[in-house]
């Protein structure tokens, strides 16, 4: 019989094998200072566009001061216990009404975290006679929630209306065996690309097919639709979405997360969540917190017009310069160039020391193998300086990493971690 820890031994992983050379500096690398548009990396400072927080809430003065009266009225304690039990609280109540009205449903309840809520929320949806339907490059949240499913599961091809409505017949055929229903999850905005999920598309889909659909908008709320209220406002569809989800992680700079859909359905939820039925409260502190950033977003456009104001700056900056962004229809921007993983850590470092430029970088196996994507985050606090910094920035490493400076840098990586 081996060890159970032989296969970790002898395999660290598509991306562990490079932790000797990455951690603390491609991942794992530590950002101080406070949450903005510049940071202090490595004792530097460089312009950050690898934190999420859209509305450039974060560091805001007004939300600082509420956050600190919360921690101080309430600690970080408060309320003890699971909502089930003791843990629940008239803000509580307040925060999810308050949701559900924003986007447009009858009833939301909190959860804790995005990631955890969209796993157990899955799990609560759907039984072993269920059929799910979901795209292949949905996040990873989806994906853990889709293999607790003990029923069927099918992915189609992503952002493909042909391949969604091949799969919707095969789970309509699936489904009438079995005796049970469909679920089809989407993302509003899928994280990686930028690109909106096809919700207009997959609605009108159920005229011809019965099932119901779940849209997880964790990159659209906040910053797509007239009100903030999402990619299903966007696109005009809000109504039609059955299970709306949305992270406090982003757009409200926050932890914890919200699903909002009729009343009956939510009420079935929070009965049967498991990951809230077993788990403490949301702190006090963060919902106080919460409620301040709603009624900040929600009374006010301004955060989103900044925001948007800088998305197309940076944007149509890249793209004049000839920039491959792919499809992005979000704030989301990838830019999409051609190397290796080691011309990646040399190309990322040059951007990082010479150019003060913060950004994540994405590498196989997250993406195909002879690419290589930097995935940029606009905030509303960034500024044109900024803007203009990171265009100039961006030129130069392509330059460079098409003459083959990074391919001469990267060769010592490349030998001692050539597969």
């Amino acid at each position: 019989m081996k060890d159970l820890f032989d296969k970790i031994y002898k395999d660290k992983g598509p991306l562990g094998k490079w932790a000797d050379v990455a951690e603390g500096y491609f991942v794992f690398p530590k950002l101080e200072g406070p949450i903005s548009n510049r940071m202090k990396f490595n004792g530097k400072e460089v312009i950050t566009w690898s934190v999420n927080d859209y509305l450039g809430l974060a560091n805001d003065p007004a939300v600082r001061e509420v956050d600190a009266q919360a921690a101080a009225t309430y600690g970080s304690a408060y309320p003890m216990g699971a909502r089930m039990m003791s843990g629940h609280t008239d803000l509580h109540e307040q925060l999810e009404n308050e949701l559900a009205a924003f986007v447009n449903k009858e009833a939301a309840y909190l959860l804790n975290f995005g990631y955890q809520g969209m796993v157990s929320t899955i799990d609560a949806l759907v039984s072993k006679n269920d059929v799910i339907v979901y795209d292949v490059d949905a996040h990873a949240c989806i994906i853990d929630g889709v293999r607790l499913h003990m029923g069927q599961r099918f992915t189609y091809k992503h952002n493909d209306l042909e391949s969604i409505e091949k799969n919707l017949s095969r789970a309509t055929k699936m489904a009438e065996k079995t005796g049970g229903g469909i679920l089809l999850i989407s993302e509003g905005v899928f994280g990686m690309r930028g690109e909106q999920g096809k919700l207009k598309e997959i609605v009108a889909l159920k005229k011809k097919y019965n099932f119901r659909l779940f849209v997880d908008d964790a990159h659209g709320f906040g910053t797509l639709g007239k009100t903030g209220a999402g990619a299903g406002q966007e696109q005009g569809v809000q109504d039609d979405i059955d299970v709306y989800f949305a992270t406090f992680a982003k757009s409200l700079a926050s932890t914890g997360a919200f699903i909002a859909a009729d009343k009956e359905i939510m009420d079935y939820l929070k009965y049967n969540l498991r990951s809230q039925m077993f788990a403490k409260s949301l702190q006090m502190q963060l919902v106080v917190g919460a409620l301040k950033r709603l009624d900040m977003m929600r009374s006010s456009t301004k955060y989103k017009d900044k925001l948007w104001e800088n998305v197309h700056a940076l944007q149509g900056g890249l793209r004049e310069r000839g920039f491959d962004l792919g499809t992005t229809q979000s704030c989301v921007t990838p830019v999409y160039l051609k190397g290796s993983v080691p011309e990646a850590m040399a190309l990322v470092k040059d951007l990082r020391e010479n150019y003060g430029v913060f950004t994540s970088i994405v590498v196989y196996p997250v993406i195909p193998k002879g690419l290589i994507l930097l995935r940029l985050i606009p905030t509303a606090s960034h500024t044109m300086e900024d803007i203009e910094l990171t265009l100039k920035a961006f030129s130069g490493i392509r330059e460079r990493l098409e003459n083959g400076t990074y391919k001469r840098l990267s060769a010592s990586v490349a030998a001692a971690f050539a597969d």
